[in-house]
């Protein structure tokens, strides 16, 4: 199998890039789909294809940088495995399932396999350590080889500008399957009927959901919701019960641990090192400062525009 080339590159405008982006997924897309993105939820890649989402990512710093340092960690991609590179500077298209495409940062000449270049910040660095590949990428890269039909990925990182790592991901049938079977179910039945997905609990919906309705209008009236808010309430309030039963549980065990520790700042349990230290920390009292020196508060309070949740 060999993919098939939808657009060359070689002249494109970031415009039409993400013009073309819409008329499939790509490998950043796959793992969204697949729920396993810290950044992009499925409802999120909905908007994106439909062109109706309210934000792009691209234009974050730290998309910039890491298109910025590609070729740095192509570069040394190629000087740490020996293994040499070339662009491919052209969407890719699946022969048999044309929704699915790869726009690939590298291809290793003269193998079925490919790169991809990542940089993560330092606080990351333990999604990298050993063997571990976040989800997400994994999933990006067996995407690839479901477009390309090739037989490995490679995944090169720059980690906190100053730790390189790359492995290799092999081909795997059971993945690839499963992505041609969500994606095709994605576009065939979300995005062509434009029947959106449902928002989840992830951190990316709710980033989602704040870019799409910053503030409310207080000229609407309330009205009668649709019946499945409910059940949606119901499944709301008992999670909030089970929340705080979670929380007294873990202040139960954690007060118990200090009891254990008295003025000790570390112990032992086993294998695990426990600690109750002592910081020394400095807070603004706002509410003093505005008592006392107005004029100083008005100049230096920055407010902000939020919307508070609530159920009575």
């Amino acid at each position: 199998m060999q993919a098939e080339i939808l657009i060359p590159t070689s002249n494109m405008s970031e415009a039409e890039w993400l013009e073309h982006r819409q008329k499939g997924i790509g490998g950043s897309d796959a793992g969204a789909i697949a729920g396993l993105s810290k950044w992009k939820s499925p409802i999120g890649v909905y908007l994106d294809k439909i062109g109706e989402s309210p934000s792009e990512n691209s234009s974050s710093e730290a998309a910039y940088f890491g298109h910025v340092l590609e070729d740095v960690v192509a570069q040394e991609f190629s000087k740490r495995t020996g293994l040499k590179v070339r662009r491919r500077r052209a969407i890719l298209q699946h022969p048999e399932h044309s929704f699915m495409l790869a726009n690939v940062d590298r291809l290793i000449i003269g193998k079925k396999e490919g790169l991809e270049c990542k940089t993560a910040s330092e606080y990351l660095k333990g999604d990298w350590e050993e063997e571990e590949i976040p989800a997400q990428y994994l999933i990006q890269c067996q995407h690839y080889m479901a477009v390309t039909g090739y037989e490995a990925w490679w995944i090169a990182v720059l980690i906190g500008g100053n730790k390189f790592v790359h492995k290799k991901i092999e081909r795997d049938e059971e993945i690839i399957n499963y992505l041609i079977e969500i994606e095709s179910d994605f576009w065939n039945n979300h995005v062509l009927k434009k029947n959106p997905p449902a928002f989840d609990g992830s951190e990316a919906s709710t980033n989602l959901l704040k870019a799409m309705y910053p503030k409310g209008d207080v000229s609407l009236e309330p009205v009668e919701l649709a019946p499945e808010a409910s059940d949606l309430i119901s499944n709301y309030e008992q999670a909030k019960v089970e929340e705080k039963e979670a929380s007294e549980r873990r202040k139960e065990a954690e007060n118990k641990l200090k009891s254990l520790l008295g003025e000790r700042e570390a112990a032992y349990a086993s294998d695990r090192l426990v600690t109750w230290k002592t910081i020394s920390s400095s807070r603004l009292n706002s509410k003093l400062l505005k008592e006392k020196y107005p004029e100083v508060y008005e100049e230096v309070a920055s407010r902000s525009l939020s919307r508070r949740f609530g159920i009575k």
